[in-house]
C-alpha cells in the first residue's frame, strides 16, 4: 500500500474568501476526488486546530494499491483541478509531501 500525506499552509486571504472559507472549500474539493478517481482506495483531509508555529493549516492522508496507481491519481484530470485551486489559496513554498509504502 502507497500512503501520500500532503500539508499546506493557506494564506490568510484568499480570491475564495477568508482563510477559513478557502479551508472548508479545499477540505470538500480533496474529499470529492475520493468519487471521482477509482485509484483511491482512501482519502481523508483534515483542517488543523493546533495553533502553534510548528502547524501547518490542511491535511491530506490518501492511500493506494500501487505507485503506478499514485501516479495516474497525479495526472488525473479531476485532480489537477484542484491541484490548481490549491495554488490559488496556499501559502507560496509551504507544502510539504510524503509518499512511503507500508505493509
Amino acid at each position: 500500500m502507497i500512503k501520500h500525506i500532503v500539508m499546506w499552509r493557506v494564506k490568510d486571504e484568499t480570491k475564495y474568501g477568508s482563510k477559513e472559507e478557502a479551508l472548508r472549500q479545499a477540505k470538500e474539493k480533496l474529499e470529492a476526488l475520493k468519487s471521482k478517481i477509482s485509484e483511491i482506495v482512501f482519502l481523508e483531509a483534515g483542517i488543523n486546530y493546533n495553533t502553534t508555529e510548528a502547524a501547518y493549516d490542511l491535511v491530506l492522508y490518501s492511500e493506494f494499491k500501487t505507485d503506478e496507481d499514485l501516479q495516474t491519481y497525479q495526472v488525473h484530470p479531476e485532480h489537477l483541478k484542484v491541484v490548481e485551486f490549491m495554488k490559488e489559496i496556499v501559502v507560496p513554498n509551504s507544502r510539504v509531501v510524503v509518499d512511503y509504502e507500508s505493509n
